[in-house]
C-alpha cells in the first residue's frame, strides 16, 4: 500500500495506484557538488538560463522562428548604412526578452489588480503585430504609423527600424513550452510574491531562451548579406515579412501554434525533466515560486489520513484554459465556492490510476451535491492527445463524468498545488481551508467519511444520504506490472536487444523475455510518446501480471492480439486516443499478450490492473 507521511515536493514514487508524474536522474555536477557552496542566487540563475535554452530549442518556438528570420535578420541586412538596421537582430531579440520577462513576471497580477481579463496583453501584441505587418506591405500605412511617433529621433518606431517595437509585441504573445523553471516564474508572478530570486530567475530564463532565437535573427541576417537575390529584392523581403507577421498574429488567434506543438514531439521533454528534477534544482526552484503562500501548508496534510486536518487556505485555480459542465461553460473560483465543500480531483482521462478512481467521484458527486459538495475536476494532462479539449469531453462522458471540469493544459493549477499525482483530491472545507489531501486509489471509504463530516459541519441540518456502494478495484500493491510506457521519452520495461531509440526501426523478439517486460517486432517509428508501425502490421510482445491489461491508443487501423496463444482478438482503433482493454479476469495472473499493431495505430502504453 502507498503511503506518504507529509507532502513533500521532491518525492516521487510509483506504484500500482498511483501515477505519479515521471522523473529522471539528472547528473549535472555544478549543481550536485556545489549547490550548498554557491549562492541561491547563483544556483537560480543557472537554472533559469539552461532551462530557457533547453526551451529557446524545443518545438514551441517553431512558429516565430520565420517571423524572426525574415523581419529580425533578412530586414537587418537591407544593403544601407543605417546603424540601427545592423543592430536590428539584437534590437528584436532585446524587445522580445524584455516584454517576455516584465509581462511574464508581472502581467497577470497587474492586470488581476486592474481587474482585467488575462488575455489582454496577448491581444495586444497580436495587435501590434498586425499592423507592423501590414505596414510592412503597404509603406503609406506605416508612414501613418510613424507620425504619432515623430517626436522620437530617426522615427524609432518604424517598420524597418523599429525592431524593439517589434520584439515587445513578440514577447508579449511568444509562450514557450510549459515546464517546472516557467511554472516558478508564472506562479510567483499571478500570485504577486516576485523577489530577487524570482526575478533571477525570469531574466535569465528569457536569455537563455532568446539566444537560440539570436543566433537565427543573425544567420537570417548572414544569409541575406551574402545572396544577391535578398539585397536585390528588398521590397519583396518586406512584404514576405509581413505576410508572415500577419499570418502569426492570425495564427495566435487560432491557437494554431498549440496544435503544433501537439503534432510536433517534444524532443526537449527529456532533457527538461532531466535537469529541472535534480535535488539541487527541486530546492532551488522552490525558492523560485513552486512554494507559496498559497501552498505553503500543504505539506501539513499526509496521505492515506482517516481524520482531518488543517492544511492552509486552498491554493486558486490558476491558468484554466477553459471549463465544461459548468452554466454556459463559465468558470468557477474557489472563493466564490465559499460556504460548500469542495473536492478538487486531479486527473488525466487516460489515466488508468483514474479511471479506478473516477467512479468513487461520481458517486460523492451524485449523493452529496444537494448537501453542499461541490466537486471540480482539474484535467492535467500527460499526453499531447491529451490537451485537446473534445477528447478530454469525450472521455469525461464516457466516464460518467457530470460535474464541472477545468483544463489545466498548461498544467498551471497542477503547479499551485504542487502535486505530482494522477489522481489527486484535495478536501476543502467550507471556509476554504484544506483539510485532506490524497494522492493515488484508495482510502475512499475515509475520504468519504470526512466529506460526510465537513458536510455536517457547513450544515448541520442537513440530510445525508446512505454512504454510497462503489467496490474498490484498487490494486494490492505489487501485484500487477508497472505501467509501461512505449515512447522513447519515458520508456520502462522493454525487454528486447535492440537499443530503444528514435534511430532505431528494425526489431526481433529475444530468445527469452523477462517477466513484466515487453519486446517488438517488425519495423516501428519510435516517438516520443507512441511507436508506430512503418508500412505493414508489426508485432509486439508483453508479459504481465495483474486480473486487468489496458492499452491505450491512437491513430486509426485495426489491432489483433492473442492470450497465451488462444483465441484471436481484434480491436477496431479510431476516434479518440484512449484506453483500450485486452483482458480482464477475476482474480491476477501473469501470462502473455501478444499484439499485431496495424498500420495508422499510436501505442502509448500499457497500463494494469
Amino acid at each position: 500500500m502507498f503511503r506518504m507521511p507529509q507532502y513533500t515536493h521532491d518525492l516521487h514514487v510509483h506504484s500500482p495506484h498511483v501515477h505519479a508524474l515521471p522523473v529522471h536522474a539528472l547528473h549535472i555536477r555544478a549543481l550536485h557538488t556545489h549547490a550548498q557552496e554557491a549562492p541561491v542566487y547563483l544556483t537560480l540563475a543557472l537554472i533559469g538560463f539552461l532551462g530557457g535554452l533547453i526551451t529557446g530549442i524545443s518545438p514551441c518556438i517553431l512558429p516565430v522562428l520565420p517571423v524572426i528570420f525574415f523581419s529580425g535578420g533578412v530586414q537587418g541586412a537591407n544593403g544601407s548604412d543605417a546603424p540601427t538596421s545592423r543592430w536590428r537582430p539584437y534590437l528584436v531579440i532585446g524587445g522580445l526578452v524584455a516584454s517576455f520577462s516584465v509581462f511574464t513576471l508581472a502581467g497577470s497580477f497587474l492586470l488581476t489588480l486592474l481587474n482585467l481579463p488575462q488575455d489582454v496583453l496577448r491581444y495586444a501584441g497580436i495587435a501590434v503585430l498586425l499592423l507592423i505587418g501590414v505596414g510592412l506591405i503597404v509603406p503609406k500605412f506605416e508612414e501613418i504609423l510613424a507620425k504619432p511617433f515623430s517626436w522620437i529621433p530617426q522615427k524609432s518606431v518604424g517598420t524597418d527600424r523599429g525592431g524593439f517595437v517589434l520584439g515587445l509585441a513578440l514577447g508579449l504573445v511568444y509562450v514557450p513550452c510549459a515546464g517546472p523553471v516557467l511554472a516558478a516564474i508564472t506562479v510567483a508572478g499571478s500570485t504577486g510574491r516576485i523577489g530577487v530570486g524570482t526575478i533571477v530567475l525570469t531574466a535569465t530564463f528569457a536569455i537563455g531562451a532568446a539566444i537560440p532565437l539570436l543566433i537565427f535573427a543573425l544567420a537570417g541576417r548572414g544569409v541575406a548579406g551574402r545572396v544577391k537575390a535578398f539585397r536585390k529584392h528588398q521590397v519583396g523581403i518586406r512584404t514576405t515579412g509581413g505576410i508572415l507577421m500577419i499570418a502569426l498574429a492570425l495564427g495566435l488567434v487560432f491557437n494554431l501554434p498549440q496544435l503544433l506543438q501537439r503534432l510536433v514531439p517534444d524532443y526537449t521533454s527529456n532533457l527538461q525533466n532531466q535537469f529541472t528534477t535534480s535535488e539541487a534544482a527541486s530546492q532551488a526552484l522552490d525558492l523560485g515560486g513552486l512554494v507559496n503562500d498559497q501552498n505553503k501548508d500543504l505539506s501539513k496534510c499526509s496521505n492515506d489520513a482517516t481524520a482531518l486536518a488543517e492544511c492552509g487556505t486552498a491554493p486558486a485555480l490558476t491558468g484554466i484554459q477553459s471549463w465544461f459542465n459548468t452554466p454556459k461553460d463559465a468558470a468557477l473560483s474557489l472563493e466564490k465556492l465559499k460556504g460548500k465543500v469542495v473536492l478538487v480531483d486531479f486527473w488525466a482521462y487516460s489515466c488508468i490510476n483514474c479511471q479506478r478512481s473516477v467512479p468513487h467521484i461520481v458517486a460523492w458527486d451524485t449523493a452529496y451535491k444537494a448537501a453542499g459538495l461541490e466537486v471540480i475536476g482539474v484535467h492535467s494532462p500527460e499526453y499531447s492527445f491529451e490537451k485537446v479539449v473534445p477528447n478530454v469531453v469525450s472521455g469525461a462522458q464516457a466516464l460518467g463524468i457530470t460535474y464541472p471540469v477545468a483544463i489545466d493544459n498548461n498544467l498551471s493549477t497542477w503547479t499551485n498545488y504542487r502535486n505530482r499525482y494522477w489522481p489527486a483530491h484535495y478536501l476543502i472545507d467550507a471556509s476554504g481551508t484544506v483539510r485532506n489531501i490524497q494522492f493515488g486509489e484508495g482510502n475512499y471509504a475515509a475520504t468519504e467519511s470526512m466529506i460526510r463530516e465537513l458536510l455536517l459541519d457547513a450544515n448541520p441540518n442537513v440530510s445525508l444520504p446512505a454512504a454510497t456502494e462503489v467496490a474498490d478495484t484498487t490494486p494490492t500493491a505489487g501485484t500487477t506490472t508497472p505501467e509501461t510506457y512505449l515512447g522513447t521519452t519515458k520508456s520502462v520495461n522493454f525487454g528486447g536487444t535492440e537499443k530503444y531509440s528514435t534511430k532505431t526501426t528494425e526489431f526481433a523478439y529475444p530468445a527469452t523475455l523477462a517477466a513484466n517486460s515487453y519486446a517488438l517486432s517488425g519495423r516501428y517509428a519510435l516517438q516520443s510518446q507512441y511507436i508506430e508501425p512503418e508500412g505493414k502490421s508489426a508485432g509486439i510482445r508483453l508479459n504481465y501480471t495483474g486480473n486487468e491489461v489496458r492499452v491505450v491508443l491512437g491513430g486509426t487501423g485495426t489491432l489483433h492480439y492473442t492470450v497465451n496463444g488462444g483465441t484471436r482478438m481484434t480491436v477496431n482503433v479510431e476516434g479518440t486516443p484512449r484506453s483500450y482493454r485486452l483482458l480482464q479476469t477475476d482474480d491476477a495472473q501473469s501470462g502473455t499478450v501478444e499484439l499485431a499493431v496495424g498500420p495508422g495505430i499510436q501505442a502509448y502504453s500499457f497500463t494494469f490492473g
